[in-house]
């Protein structure tokens, strides 16, 4: 509000207005203008993005400042959006990832997953010839996993025909899994992802290699119950047991930029530099926002691409829901266990275990995603830690070195590397996080030097993330990357709770489009896709029941 009381009003109103400039509402954006309908997206930061963003690190050198690595895309936003037309070059690293382990070896897994069974074979023969049965199981289940990602959860009160039709089609494609993978799907949903791995590999690293998919971002260690759901999930979103560590030319911010590009293309105006103070609501409907200058917006249609927990507890007055509905987004679980370090560094780093291979060879091994984490008992004990209230002694740490990709992030012949580390939980039980941001930059870079012996010398400055960074200044409640975990009970037709999963809210004009919705996270554009399918539908059905009515 103005320091003199009064509230100064824009003349021009909108269709609909999405809240925050992040991946999912710039999609959302782009699907509502190209329908036609006049949309401006706020973004409180001063560029698009969210948490795909690319920053100033150090004088010369620019770093995906959170997440570093896209996608993949959803298939239909990826055509629809056609980013190459506007300047998006997305790089596809192979091999896809590297693991050096304590006894100087190195695991080298490529794309393809022959070529990946082959550096397995190495490890285990028995493992390599698992490795290719793994993959083709969690494919199978994966794409009848996936077309729930891709759908509107169905009403649990009141479902359509549509939504009986959809669940019929889905125990369809349940049943084309046959006994054995139908079995296993729901099995694994509910299991340690420590057991699940247990049962197909005998390598140390490579159970670990694939446990960590099950509780990257998440509050779980791989022997928690539910991380197996976690696993099927970043594997349906991705399509591939591991990780990708695809970008973009000038990093994830291109990306973004790209993504702006074309909401803005479609008809989308965007904002940015300006925040919302909270979502005007009156007789239980919306009706704009107030900007935290006091600027009034009108708008018949608010999306909220902020997190559940930021959306209902600080943007809309609890007077404007019910207490019951307040209760659970209390309840939801959006507790942040990663922290994020970015280094600017005088050379690339030399690994131990790529001691004996070419330059060609080093290079190529580190331009995908690196994995610090031998093995499952050390991923459960750096997630012990963060249950008491501390974070990890010995890290597990997911890297990349985007410069490999992308030599124009900083001078010639120099990099940056971008480090996810868990466990750093929101709430430290002995100290707050001020005072313990160096202690946990010093471990990470440790844990990192266990591998790459001169890495302290070569670091010229480092930035720490805590969860609480990424709360105060990226958006993210709790400092979590998801919106939120990714757990049974959060998720499908209970993300983010039980009877709101279809982007629609209690207050009518309302919606959500950020990761707190159904799939969740991950930088797919789903959550936004699916969300301006449903704003579209009740528009549809608004415009005929005012014919009808003419």
């Amino acid at each position: 509000m103005e320091a003199s009381g009064h509230v100064r009003s824009i003349v021009k109103s909108y269709d609909a207005i999405i809240i925050g400039g992040g991946h999912n509402g710039l999609v959302a954006a782009f699907y509502l203008a190209k329908a036609g309908v006049r949309v401006l997206v706020l973004e409180r930061r001063d560029r698009v993005g969210g948490a795909a963003v690319t920053d100033d690190l150090y004088p010369g050198f620019r770093c995906p400042t959170l997440a570093h690595a896209a996608g993949p895309l959803h298939p239909t936003v990826a055509r629809d959006l056609a980013l190459h037309r506007h300047g998006v070059r997305l790089t596809e690293p192979d091999p896809r990832l590297f693991a050096p382990q304590p006894d100087g070896r190195a695991l080298v897994l490529h794309t393809e997953t022959t070529r990946a069974a082959a550096s397995i074979g190495a490890f285990s023969k028995h493992d390599s010839e698992q490795y290719v049965a793994f993959s083709e199981c969690l494919e199978k289940i994966g794409g009848a996993f996936r077309d729930f990602l891709w759908r509107t959860p169905p009403s649990t009160e009141n479902p359509t025909a549509n939504d009986v039709w959809q669940l019929l089609k889905a125990a369809r494609r349940f049943r084309g899994l046959g006994k054995r993978n139908g079995f296993r799907l729901l099995r694994w949903l509910a299991m340690p992802v420590a057991d699940l791995v247990a049962e197909w590999f005998e390598t140390d690293a490579l159970q670990a290699i694939v446990s960590a998919r099950g509780i990257y971002g998440m509050n779980l260690g791989p022997k928690s119950a539910g991380s197996g759901m976690a696993l099927l999930l970043q594997q349906a979103l991705g399509g591939h047991v591991l990780a990708t560590a695809a970008s973009a030319k000038g990093g994830l911010g291109a990306f973004s930029k790209g993504l702006a590009a074309a909401a803005g293309a479609a008809g989308a105006e965007i904002r940015t530099g300006t925040e919302v103070a909270r979502v005007d609501v009156q007789r239980g409907s919306t009706t704009g926002v107030v900007l935290s200058d006091g600027t009034t917006i009108a708008a018949r249609l608010i999306v909220s691409g902020a997190d559940p927990k930021r959306t209902f507890l600080n943007l809309v007055a609890a007077s404007d829901l019910d207490p019951s509905f307040v209760t659970a987004i209390q309840r939801y679980r959006a507790s942040g266990t990663m922290a994020k370090i970015n280094l600017a560094l005088d050379a690339l780093p030399e690994f131990t275990a790529l001691a004996s291979a070419t330059a060609t060879e080093r290079t190529a091994a580190l331009g995908g995603r690196i994995h610090i984490g031998p093995d499952v008992d050390y991923l459960e004990r750096a997630f012990d830690a963060s249950k008491y209230g501390g974070y990890s002694e010995h890290p597990y740490l997911d890297v990349t070195i985007p410069t490999i990709a992308d030599p124009t992030l900083a001078p010639d012949g120099q990099h940056v590397m971008s480090i996810c580390a868990q466990f750093a939980p929101y709430h430290l039980r002995n100290e707050k996080w001020p005072a313990a941001r160096r202690g946990l930059g010093d471990r990470v870079i440790r844990a990192l030097a266990a591998y790459a012996p001169r890495l302290e010398d070569r670091i010229l400055h480092r930035q720490i993330l805590t969860p609480v960074d990424l709360e105060t200044t990226y958006g993210l409640t709790g400092g979590h990357i998801f919106h939120g975990e990714h757990a049974l009970d959060q998720f499908f037709t209970m993300r983010p709770v039980l009877g709101w999963a279809q982007y629609r809210t209690p207050i009518a004009g309302l919606y959500l489009c950020g990761a707190g919705t159904h799939p969740g996270g991950g930088i797919t554009g789903a959550c936004g896709f699916n969300a301006s399918r449903e704003i579209l539908r009740d528009l549809r059905k608004a415009s005929g029941s005012r014919r009808t009515q003419g």
